[in-house]
């Protein structure tokens, strides 16, 4: 998550690996002044939770801009690419969806030795644990809930292949291939799962729905990953992160996003704790936000498609297990970031999977049969 506006967030950033020094930042001066973006010595500032691509606050003390960078190295293969995720962006501008604007790319060797971009300043707040002043009351929490569900059901109406989208994916086969390339993540050279894995990798290959449809993606799409307008109503000013974005089935956003609402009582998952300020009085409850993208999208929560969201959201809690053992392992070589360390936050996702798809406590056999979609 990386964000433009403050943060409330809960103090899970890992400490900086990389920061402008006396030698790269007279070089981004000279970038940005070139571009009329700033105007002499400027000021650095990292912004968001450090986990994926680098995000710094950047001002010349009149002028605000953001910059993004990938992570130092070693980033995995076709990860992190900075570039691509600016086209994406700016090829949402002027659309129904909020995103900051794009005002420069930077190739290897222009700045840095490695790839960034420049984008506007959005001034508002990045909500995970509590939700600031003046936002900070029922009815301003419902519409904040109400306009993340419609901002994405406006994402996904979006014609990305006449914004030129067109080669950014493969819709085709997108849910049977997601949970392939996911479970070659953590699998041994053999190709075996993790016993832990295999039980939700089992069930979701044997209920795999056709794609409902193809759209943008977002891949990442929750409550700390937008900034919100700072003034009431509340509202979505702009959606962050496009690093992971894709075309591919608009349902995975769904189920996605509703994986990353805590529910009262349930055990939080690492996403949820990101987005505990929806426990607050006021936000849309999971089934409110699903029948409000039904409603906005046309789709019937009866119908063929979104009665399936529970494969989606067991998807999603499934492939962050995934993300998280993945980078858990290269964080125990030293190689990541050290926030993954921890196995219990792998742990969380899966038990949360299980919930949703019905089955049996990890450490318990399975059931003869799963939920079903």
């Amino acid at each position: 998550m990386a964000g433009h506006g403050p943060d409330t967030g809960n103090g899970t950033a890992a400490p900086p690996a990389w920061d402008w020094d006396a030698a790269t930042r007279p070089r981004l001066e000279r970038f940005l002044a070139e571009r009329g973006l700033c105007d002499g010595p400027v000021r650095t500032r990292r912004i968001g939770d450090g986990h994926s691509n680098l995000t710094y606050l950047v001002s010349d003390g009149t002028s605000h801009v953001v910059v993004r960078r990938p992570p130092p190295p070693p980033v995995p293969p076709g990860g992190h690419d900075v570039l691509r995720e600016a086209r994406l962006v700016g090829a949402l501008r002027d659309s129904a969806v909020p995103v900051p604007a794009v005002l420069a790319t930077a190739q290897p060797g222009d700045v840095l030795d490695v790839p960034l971009y420049v984008m506007s300043f959005a001034d508002g707040p990045v909500v995970t644990t509590s939700t600031p002043a003046p936002l900070a009351t029922p009815a301003s929490r419902r519409e904040i809930g109400e306009s993340l569900i419609d901002t994405l059901a406006e994402l996904h109406a979006v014609d990305w292949q006449g914004r030129g989208l067109g080669d950014l994916g493969r819709p085709e086969g997108f849910n049977a291939r997601h949970v392939r390339r996911l479970g070659r993540l953590v699998a041994d050279a053999q190709g075996a799962l993790p016993p832990e894995f295999a039980v939700a990798e089992a069930w979701l290959r044997e209920h795999v729905p056709a794609e409902s449809s193809a759209s943008i993606v977002h891949n990442d799409y929750r409550l700390g990953n937008v900034i919100l307008a700072p003034d009431p109503p509340g509202r979505v000013a702009a959606v962050l992160d496009w690093e992971l974005a894709t075309v591919g089935d608009p349902l995975f956003d769904v189920g996605y996003f509703l994986a990353a609402v805590p529910e009262p009582g349930q055990p939080l998952t690492p996403t949820q704790l990101l987005g505990a300020a929806q426990l607050e009085d006021g936000y849309p409850s999971r089934a409110e936000l699903a029948a409000r993208y039904a409603e906005r999208t046309g789709r019937d929560l009866g119908g063929p498609t979104l009665s399936r969201l529970t494969w989606y959201t067991t998807l999603a809690l499934w492939k962050l297990a995934a993300l998280y053992e993945y980078s858990r392992r290269r964080a125990e070589r030293d190689i990541g970031d050290p926030y993954y360390a921890d196995p219990a936050l792998v742990r969380s996702f899966l038990d949360a999977a299980h919930r949703t798809a019905g089955l049996a406590p990890l450490g318990h056999p399975r059931p003869e049969s799963g939920a079903t979609t």
